[in-house]
Parts: C-alpha cells; sequence; structure tokens
C-alpha cells in the first residue's frame, strides 16, 4: 500500500514536472519580449543615425549659406559703396550750410559791431556842433577851450572803453612792432641813440593789437 502510495506521488510528480517544462517550452512571451526588445533597440539606432545625418546636413547647408558666392560680395560692396558716397555727400551739403552760415553770422556781427560803435560816436559829434555855435556867439576863448576839452576827454573815454588806448607816452624805447620812424636825428649823446626824441603822431592799440603806429623821431 505504502509502495503503491508512492508510486502513485511519483508519478504525479513526473507529470507536474513535464507540464512546466512543456508549459515553458510552448509559452513565447519571454521570447517575444526580448524580440520586441531588440526591435526598439534597432529602431531607435536608426533614428538617432539619421538624426545625426541630418544634422551634418543642416550644419553643411549652414556653412554654405554663411559663405557668400562672389557675386553677393559684389553686390554687398556695390550697397556699401553708395551708402557710404550718399552721407559723404550728405555731410558735404552739411558743411556747405554750416561754412555759409558761419560767414553770415560773421559778417553780421562785424556790421552790428561797427553799427554800435558809431552810434556810440554820434553823442560826441552832437557835443562837437553844440560847442562850435557856442564858439562863433562868444568870445570866452578860455570857455571855448574848456568845452572842448571836455569833449575831447569824452572821446577819449569812449575809445577806452572799447579797447583803444593810445601808447604810453613816457616810453622812449624805439619798437619797430609799434613804432613807425619817420625821421632820424644825429645826437651826441650815445645813451640817445635808437631812443625816441620826438612823436608826431599817436600810435593807438586795440586790446592787445596795433591799431595805428606811432609816428616818431629817432635819435642816431
Amino acid at each position: 500500500m505504502k509502495k503503491a502510495n508512492n508510486r502513485f506521488f511519483d508519478r504525479n510528480r513526473s507529470e507536474r514536472n513535464n507540464m512546466k517544462n512543456k508549459n515553458f517550452k510552448n509559452n513565447p512571451i519571454d521570447e517575444e519580449k526580448q524580440g520586441a526588445a531588440a526591435d526598439a533597440a534597432a529602431e531607435e539606432t536608426v533614428n538617432a543615425a539619421a538624426e545625426a545625418d541630418a544634422n551634418v546636413k543642416a550644419d553643411e547647408a549652414a556653412a554654405e549659406d554663411a559663405v557668400p558666392s562672389p557675386e553677393q560680395e559684389i553686390e554687398q560692396l556695390r550697397a556699401d559703396l553708395a551708402k557710404e558716397k550718399k552721407e559723404y555727400l550728405f555731410l558735404m551739403a552739411e558743411f556747405d550750410n554750416f561754412r555759409k552760415r558761419t560767414l553770415k553770422e560773421k559778417s553780421e556781427i562785424i556790421r552790428n559791431a561797427g553799427e554800435n560803435v558809431l552810434k556810440g560816436l554820434l553823442p560826441i559829434v552832437d557835443d562837437f556842433e553844440r560847442g562850435l555855435k557856442a564858439a562863433e556867439a562868444s568870445d570866452d576863448a578860455a570857455g571855448i577851450k574848456e568845452g572842448m576839452a571836455l569833449i575831447y576827454n569824452k572821446l577819449v573815454k569812449y575809445l577806452a572803453a572799447n579797447g583803444v588806448k593810445a601808447f604810453d607816452p613816457d616810453d622812449r624805447d624805439f619798437d619797430a612792432d609799434r613804432h613807425e620812424a619817420i625821421s632820424v636825428v644825429p645826437v651826441p649823446d650815445e645813451a640817445q641813440k635808437g631812443k625816441i626824441l620826438d612823436t608826431v603822431e599817436k600810435g593807438y592799440m586795440i586790446n592787445d593789437k596795433v591799431l595805428r603806429h606811432a609816428k616818431v623821431v629817432v635819435g642816431q
């Protein structure tokens, strides 16, 4: 009985093992998974290769586009030249307008400055006219002289206000930049040689510039 039971259990165990082996051999799930994984890996490799090839072609196309052709370079140079020429003509026109405007303003300043100076002299002219009329109706020589001196001082102050001043009358050193020797007189004293002996006509400065040279007599 015990042996019969053992044979029964051995037969069942053998049948179960056979069934397991049969199920493992006949079930294709693992093989399908392995095949799908292999196909996916192959497809990924193909896609990666295609993408790399596309990138290479794109880089080559970009490089070709980045390098201009000779015709494109010539057209670009022509466009740059036309632009530079246009800007040059514009600047020349602006400079010409600036030059004309500056000359006009300078001319107006000089004209207006001269006009103002002459306008300032008119009151002094009026004083001279009144003095002449007074001198005709008066025999007072001292009074006429005093009136003329007042008008003269007024004129000198007006000139000084406009930057015009006479040379220093005490300056006895001859300076060719400021003096004009109209006569040379021999002198016995060596100390007077090259010195101004007499001033025939005063010299004047306007600011720091000689307005009129003084006419002098120089010792020799």
